[in-house]
């Protein structure tokens, strides 16, 4: 069974999880707090982050992380070798 049809998000408004407006902005942020709230509840949050991390830039949130949080761990993640690399 693919992990997609499991998520608790297929019971939401899928505009919930593509808030518009920069992240500043309180509307925007509620919006995500919200999204967010509903990932931490879902049995396939792994799933969900780990597909949109490796697929890339993907709008909205994902695994109840947003773009912005999943380029940072994309970031740490090629980093990390590359220090280990240079500490031998």
């Amino acid at each position: 069974m693919d992990w997609r049809v499991r998520g608790l998000c297929l019971s939401e408004d899928p505009d919930l999880f593509f808030p518009i407006g920069g992240s500043n902005s309180g509307p925007t942020a509620m919006q995500m707090d919200e999204a967010k709230a509903v990932c931490r509840h879902c049995p396939v949050t792994r799933q969900c982050l780990a597909w949109a991390v490796d697929t890339g830039p993907v709008e909205g949130i994902w695994g109840g992380t947003t773009e912005g949080e999943r380029r940072a761990m994309r970031l740490r993640a090629v980093r990390k070798p590359a220090a280990a690399e240079r500490a031998v």
